[in-house]
């Protein structure tokens, strides 16, 4: 009797702060892909955006885990914080894989278009299955090289960026119903995103 594969969703980024459209990617991956679940896995030190991030590793873990508490096989994973190195896709899933796991590296089209810069790109191609998000009027995007295992995933179209995020909250803006309840709450606890959090 050979044991089941587990089949993981994992969708990284800085999270800087998470808002709803990432719980919106998580959701609909696992369920248009059949995967058994999906990590949120917030980047510890992401080196491609140096300088540009404004919470610490810590307070964005801690709103991803608020943005997916209640949500049914959306977890968060903490393996990139807890890297004392820089964030590198490879290296995440070398740490996720196991011998009954079959990886799913969920990115959308922006983040595909940047690929060819990634370190360690052809270690990655033998990691995982590139899950590409696509929303509506996405150009239509494709690892770089060949030899890649490709799917692709639709979701609404929901104009919700971290950075216009970050500008509401220094301005005192309201971001209810852009980011989940629970984020909003922690935010505002942690005081952050303004000029003096």
């Amino acid at each position: 009797m050979s044991a089941s594969v587990e089949r993981i969703g994992v969708f990284g980024g800085t999270f800087d702060p998470v808002h709803a459209a990432h719980v919106v990617v998580a959701t609909e991956t696992r369920s248009q892909l059949g995967l058994d679940r999906v990590l949120l896995v917030v980047a510890g030190d992401p080196w491609q955006k140096r300088g540009r991030v404004v919470a610490s590793a810590s307070d964005r873990l801690a709103l991803a885990q608020c943005a997916v508490d209640d949500v049914d096989g959306v977890e968060v994973s903490a393996v990139e914080v807890e890297r004392d190195a820089p964030s590198v896709t490879a290296d995440t899933l070398e740490a996720l894989a196991g011998p009954h796991r079959e990886l799913y590296v969920v990115l959308g089209a922006d983040a595909v278009a940047n690929m060819s810069t990634w370190r360690r790109l052809e270690e990655t191609r033998d990691l995982a299955t590139v899950v590409v998000v696509e929303r509506a009027g996405d150009a239509h995007a494709e690892p770089p090289g060949g030899g890649w295992r490709v799917e692709r995933v639709a979701i609404p179209r929901l104009d919700i960026s971290s950075t216009d995020l970050r500008d509401r909250l220094r301005e005192g803006r309201p971001i209810d119903g852009l980011v989940p309840p629970a984020v909003v709450r922690e935010i505002r606890r942690r005081g952050l995103y303004t000029d003096g959090g």
